[in-house]
């Protein structure tokens, strides 16, 4: 761990795998160019796309771009750029997620603390067509809310990167890769923290395809599939300690509040919005039970290793 008033180096990752987002690939590059605390180093990571890949090195020298050699998938993206990184400190974003000028300076003030292992921050969705009515916010992690965070390095290597049974893989909306190398890098250091720091902002940018019912059952289905991978991993009561406390406190007075709304017709979509909260619970839970029944995720083990790090096995 670092000593408290050395100020840690940076390495920011970006990962991108399509040209259909490329102006807001450049949108996010250019977010980082404005940052008041300027990194060491800003790798993009291309995820298995060549003609992505050619088309972004002819236009940026300011930024290394370099072809994911892990599997393809966002997980294996990530860890390419942690093996590549020479830095204290590796803070990642995705390729339509643009920082705040003072996102990594927001960041980089928690590692202060040597006991912090991990820093997040606070994801805004901006909505292409404005926010659906029954869209509430308890149900934003639908659309994504793991473009901001960042870890000491040295932790991401100790425990072999990100896990490759999990994670997007293109538009396949699976996830909770976050969640588990966040679990994993605990259990290696005991006494350590995890921050959630809501002044470092990143801003997310949402298509409106995100914003339907069918892909929030979509997303809803394949979290539940996702969360049942991490189990196996980790353990049920570490993987789902978080969604527990979800759904006892959180979805409940969201359901209530909708109905209570539209009740009074201070909102006509509230119950909508309640309606969609127990749409995601059922379909999640779905998803959970289905992942439980397979055995492993066809094509993907459930381990592997940090580019230039040493490997992993299942945590028990």
């Amino acid at each position: 761990m670092l000593d408290r008033g050395a100020r840690p180096s940076v390495t920011i990752v970006i990962c991108a795998y399509t040209e259909r987002r490329w102006d807001r690939l450049l949108d996010v590059i250019e977010s980082v160019r404005a940052q008041s605390v300027a990194p060491q180093e800003v790798l993009v990571v291309i995820d298995h796309n060549a003609d992505l890949y050619e088309r972004l090195i002819e236009i940026v020298d300011d930024v290394t771009v370099v072809e994911s050699n892990g599997p393809r998938g966002l997980s294996g993206a990530r860890n390419t750029g942690v093996g590549l990184a020479d830095s204290d400190i590796v803070a990642f974003l995705d390729d339509d997620a643009e920082a705040a000028p003072d996102w990594l300076q927001r960041l980089l003030a928690l590692y202060d603390d040597p006991d912090v292992l991990a820093v997040g921050g606070r994801v805004e969705p901006v909505w292409e067509t404005g926010r659906p009515g029954y869209f509430g916010e308890e149900l934003d992690w639908i659309v994504g809310c793991s473009q901001n965070m960042s870890f000491r390095r040295e932790v991401l290597r100790q425990v072999g990167g990100f896990n490759l049974s999990l994670g997007r893989q293109g538009t396949l909306p699976l996830g909770c890769e976050e969640t588990e190398i966040c679990i994993r890098s605990k259990i290696g250091s005991p006494g350590s923290r995890i921050v959630y720091e809501p002044a470092a902002l990143v801003r997310h940018h949402v298509p409106a395809d995100r914003g339907t019912l069918r892909y929030m059952l979509s997303r809803s289905w394949s979290e539940g599939i996702s969360k049942a991978q991490v189990s196996r991993v980790v353990g049920q009561k570490r993987a789902l300690g978080p969604e527990r406390r979800y759904v006892r406190s959180v979805l409940p007075r969201a359901v209530f509040s909708g109905i209570r709304d539209w009740g009074r017709g201070d909102n006509p979509q509230g119950l909508g919005r309640a309606g969609a909260v127990i749409a995601v619970l059922a379909w999640t839970a779905a998803g959970y039970v289905r992942g439980r029944r397979i055995a492993h995720v066809e094509g993907r083990p459930l381990s592997g290793t940090v580019i230039a790090g040493a490997p992993w096995s299942e945590v028990k």
